[in-house]
């Protein structure tokens, strides 16, 4: 089997009021951020995993480290968040300011509306889907059905989301309306055959850490 525990980085400096971050501005944790990692990594304390893989951008990695300090940190390119081109590191608000048109296009449908000079919701689908290709057939090759094989994946707030709605089954049109990733959540998904048969959602945004809770919470 194959358990994916799936994280979104946590606080920055840029986060209250919320900009969209994405590729360009690559900003580091703030207290509130290094904190809440810190907070996962007592979650996670005394639980294994196989491979680390966060996002090559600094506050996924900086995530990563914390909540797994002797844990080996991979990166994948494919883990950065969306590219919000033209959008980057402005508020919801300015969005709509400047670009109403564009901005409610994009609302009725981020999948396959394009944001100016950055990217969609399919373009995003496809690299995260290939992510997860490449753990299930990483995970089958190793012939080990009675194991769990535990990966945890350090990403962002729409990458995480969209992937949620591609293993999932849900339109990705549907993946801001369906799904919340908090900073520094936990969300489990496993896998207990191909690919093809789908994946079981056991954990979605849980925060009960940042209240002290520790430990394995799902089935």
């Amino acid at each position: 089997m194959l358990t994916i525990v799936l994280t979104r980085h946590g606080h920055t400096s840029r986060s209250e009021p919320e900009q969209y971050l994405g590729q360009s501005i690559d900003i580091s944790l703030d207290e509130l951020g290094r904190k809440a990692a810190l907070d996962l990594r007592g979650r996670l304390d005394g639980i294994s995993f196989e491979q680390v893989i966060a996002s090559p951008l600094k506050r996924a990695r900086e995530t990563a480290a914390l909540a797994r300090p002797t844990d080996t940190i991979e990166t994948d390119e494919r883990l950065k968040e969306a590219d919000y081109g033209d959008w980057e590191g402005l508020t919801a608000e300015e969005i709509e300011r400047r670009w109403p048109d564009v901005r409610a296009f994009w609302e009725a449908d981020p999948a396959t509306f394009t944001i100016p000079g950055g990217e969609s919701g399919q373009d995003v689908a496809r690299r995260v889907r290939s992510f997860v290709e490449q753990l299930v057939e990483w995970e089958a090759a190793m012939d080990r059905p009675a194991t769990d094989h535990r990966v945890l994946v350090v990403a962002h707030s729409t990458v995480n989301r969209v992937l949620l709605a591609s293993v999932l089954g849900v339109p990705i049109r549907d993946y801001r309306r369906r799904f919340r990733q908090d900073w520094a959540n936990l969300t489990v998904l496993r896998y207990a055959g191909p690919l093809g048969s789908g994946a079981e959602l056991l954990l979605a945004n849980d925060v009960a850490h940042i209240r002290g809770l520790q430990g394995v919470t799902w089935g």
